[in-house]
C-alpha cells in the first residue's frame, strides 16, 4: 500500500524545539516523529510508530528464535508482590504509586519480576516443565525526576523484558548466553553501534550482569575499556586494582602539625610542600568524606567514605556501591548534631572513635602512610599509617575511575567512552524464587528452587538511539532495517505526465514489495527535497526534469550518492538496489 504525503498526518517543522538538548529530540519532533504532551511524556505519530513496530518485529523475531513466548502483564500492579520482595520501598520515589477507591494501594509497573516469578510458579510443578522462556513487550513506568533527552529519558517508555526460569545453574547460563547472542543479532539489524561491558545489578538484584551500551557522546554511563585485551565496564562496576601493602614495620610515628588554613587537599598540598622535607602530591593525602544514609524504611545513619586526595568520590559508583540505601550530603544541622566531625579536618581516629562507619577506597591497604584530617581546626595528622594508626570498617568502590588507571585484568591502561544504555541481561539466580518460594519436583520427588535470568531491552529508547547514530546536519538516515519506509518517491516535476509517471513508478514498486512514501504535494520541489532529508528514508527517487529525458534520479540518503535510472526498468532497478 503506498502512502501519500498529501493525506499522510504529517506536520515537519523548520526550527529545533527550545527545550530539545539532543540531536534525536530535535529531529524526531522536527520530523514529525513524535510529538510532547507533558514532561518525559510523547505521543507517537505515524512515522514515529511505524519505525517502533519495526524495532518490535525485530526484538520479537530474535526472542522468538531463542524459545521465548510472549505474554504480557498488566501496567496497572498490585502492592502485595513488591512488598513481599521489599522493593515496594527499595524503590522511593522512583515509582508512580497511586490508590483505587477503596484506598487499594497499586504501582505502575517499572519492571515484573515478581508478576513473571508468581505466574510461572502458579503454573508449573515439575522439572520437566522447563527450562521456560517467557517475555513482553510493554509499556513501563518510573517517575523521573528530570525527564531529558526526549524519549531517550522519560516517565513511560516500552521494554521488552524476558524471564528465564530453570533448575539449575547450567540451564540458566545457557539462557544467557542465548539472550547475549540474541542481543547482538538484534543490535547488529537495527545498525546501533554498541560496546558489551560489565555492569552492576542494582535493585534487580543478582550475580552476573552485563550491560549492551550504544556508543554516543550524549550517553548518560561512563564506561572504560582496556585496548589490550578488551575488557570493557561501566564505570559503576570497575573494581579497582589494589596495590601491594608495604610493610609497616621501620615507619615513623604519626605527628600532629599546625595546618592553619588548609581546609583543602590543594591548601594541604601546598603547605606539605613547603613544610615537609620531601615533594608531596595530592594522592599522598586522604579525603573523608562524611554523608547520611538510610536503608528503604530506616533511619539515617553517619557513613564515612575515604578516598585518596587525588580523586573525587564519584556519585554513581557510590550510589551503586550503597544501593539500595538512599544517600545525601550533610547540612549545617547535621554537622551541629556531630560537632567531632570539623568541616575540612575530617580524620579516621574521630569517625571511629564516635561509632561512625568508615569506609575507604581499596587503595587504602595496610601500611600505606596518609596525611589526613587530625579532627582539629587547622591540624592535620601525617604519617598515619593504615594498619597501624587506624583500621577502616571495609573498602567501598566509590572513587572517580580515570583514564590512563590500570585495567582491573592487568593488560593495560583504561580509557573512557559514554554510551546510552540500550540492553541489560542479568543472571537473577534465585532472590525471586526465593521470596515467593517458586519450588518444583525434582526427578528424585524432592523439591527444586528454581534460577531465573532477567534480560532488558529499552524499545523505545532504540528509536531515539537510531536517531542519534545515524543522522547529519540535514536531518536524519534510518538503516534500511528501521525505516519507515523503504522508498521516499518525490514528484519534483509539475509536468502532468510527470506526475502520473510518478505515480505509475509508485504502483510498481509497490507491486515488487517496496513500502512506498509517495511526496505527491502541491508544495515547491525545495520543501519536497528538505523534508525527504528531514525524514530520512534511506531511498530517494526524484522524478523531476529527468523524466523528460528519460531517467529518474535515485538517491542513497546515507552516503550521498546518486544515479540515474532509466525509466523504461525503473522499478526493478530501483528494487534491486534497495535490495542490495
Amino acid at each position: 500500500m503506498i502512502t501519500r504525503m498529501s493525506e499522510l498526518f504529517l506536520r515537519t517543522l523548520r526550527d529545533d524545539p527550545a527545550d530539545a538538548e539532543v540531536p534525536s529530540h530535535k529531529l524526531l519532533i522536527r520530523a514529525g516523529y513524535v510529538r510532547p504532551i507533558g514532561p518525559g511524556l510523547y505521543s507517537w505519530l505515524p512515522l514515529g510508530l511505524r519505525v517502533l513496530r519495526k524495532i518490535e518485529k525485530i526484538v520479537r523475531d530474535e526472542m522468538n528464535s531463542i524459545g521465548g513466548q510472549e505474554i504480557l502483564f498488566p501496567a496497572l500492579l498490585p502492592k502485595a508482590p513488591y512488598e513481599v520482595t521489599n522493593r515496594w520501598t527499595e524503590y522511593g520515589d522512583g515509582v508512580f504509586r497511586l490508590q483505587d477507591r477503596r484506598r487499594n494501594d497499586y504501582l505502575l509497573g517499572p519492571t515484573h519480576e515478581e508478576l513473571f516469578t508468581l505466574t510461572v510458579k502458579g503454573e508449573y510443578s515439575s522439572y520437566k516443565d522447563f527450562p521456560v522462556l517467557l517475555y513482553q513487550i510493554q509499556t513501563k513506568y518510573r517517575d523521573e525526576a528530570r525527564p531529558r533527552a526526549g524519549i531517550l529519558r522519560g516517565r513511560e517508555f516500552i521494554m521488552k523484558d524476558s524471564y528465564s526460569f530453570d533448575v539449575d545453574d547450567e540451564g540458566l547460563r545457557a539462557q544467557y548466553d542465548a539472550h547475549r547472542d540474541a542481543y547482538q543479532r538484534i543490535f547488529a539489524n537495527l545498525g546501533v553501534r554498541y560496546v558489551i561491558v560489565s555492569a552492576v545489578s542494582g535493585a534487580m538484584g543478582g550475580s552476573a550482569s552485563e550491560e549492551f551500551l550504544a556508543e554516543s557522546d550524549i550517553g548518560e554511563d561512563t564506561f572504560v575499556r582496556c585496548v589490550q585485551s578488551g575488557y570493557a565496564a561501566n564505570v559503576e562496576a570497575v573494581i579497582t586494582a589494589v596495590p601491594p601493602s608495604p610493610p609497616i614495620e621501620g615507619q615513623p610515628e604519626a605527628k600532629v602539625y599546625d595546618t592553619p588554613g588548609t581546609p583543602t587537599i590543594a591548601t594541604l598540598v601546598e603547605w606539605a610542600n613547603s613544610a615537609l622535607d620531601r615533594e608531596v602530591v595530592a594522592a599522598d593525602t586522604l579525603k573523608n568524606v562524611v554523608l547520611k544514609v538510610r536503608v528503604p524504611g530506616g533511619e539515617w545513619e553517619l557513613l564515612a567514605v575515604g578516598v585518596p586526595g587525588d580523586r573525587e568520590v564519584d556519585e554513581k559508583r557510590l550510589a551503586a556501591a550503597l544501593d539500595p540505601a538512599e544517600h545525601a550530603l550533610l547540612d549545617d544541622a547535621d554537622f551541629a548534631k556531630h560537632p567531632f566531625l570539623t568541616k575540612g579536618y575530617i580524620g579516621p581516629k574521630a569517625l571511629l572513635a564516635n561509632g561512625v562507619r568508615f569506609l575507604v577506597d581499596p587503595r587504602v591497604v595496610d601500611g600505606t602512610s596518609w596525611i589526613t584530617g587530625a579532627d582539629e581546626p587547622g591540624k592535620h595528622v601525617v604519617g598515619l599509617v593504615a594498619g597501624r594508626d587506624f583500621v577502616a570498617d571495609g573498602t567501598i568502590e566509590a572513587a572517580e575511575v580515570r583514564d590512563g588507571d590500570p585495567s582491573p585484568d592487568g593488560a593495560g591502561p583504561l580509557v573512557s567512552a559514554r554510551g546510552i544504555e540500550v540492553g541489560h541481561i542479568f543472571q537473577l539466580g534465585r532472590k525471586y524464587t526465593d521470596a515467593f518460594a517458586a519450588d518444583v519436583l525434582g526427578e528424585d520427588g524432592k523439591p527444586i528452587r528454581l534460577t531465573m535470568g532477567s534480560y532488558g531491552i529499552g524499545v523505545s529508547r532504540l528509536v531515539a538511539v537510531i536517531a542519534e547514530q545515524h543522522h547529519d546536519e540535514l536531518g536524519l538516515r534510518w538503516p534500511s532495517s528501521v525505516s519507515p519506509f523503504d522508498a521516499h518517491v518525490v514528484m519534483a516535476n509539475k509536468d502532468d505526465a510527470a506526475r502520473a509517471g510518478a505515480a505509475e513508478l509508485a504502483s510498481q514498486l509497490d507491486r515488487l514489495g517496496v513500502e512506498v512514501l509517495l511526496d505527491d504535494r502541491k508544495a515547491s520541489p525545495g520543501v519536497k527535497f528538505k523534508d525527504a532529508e528531514l525524514l530520512g528514508v534511506p531511498w530517494i527517487v526524484v522524478v523531476g526534469r529527468g523524466w523528460a529525458d528519460g531517467v529518474v534520479e535515485l538517491r542513497n540518503r546515507f552516503t550521498g550518492e546518486t544515479q540515474e535510472i532509466a525509466v523504461g526498468n525503473a522499478a526493478s532497478d530501483i528494487s534491486a538496489a534497495l535490495a542490495g
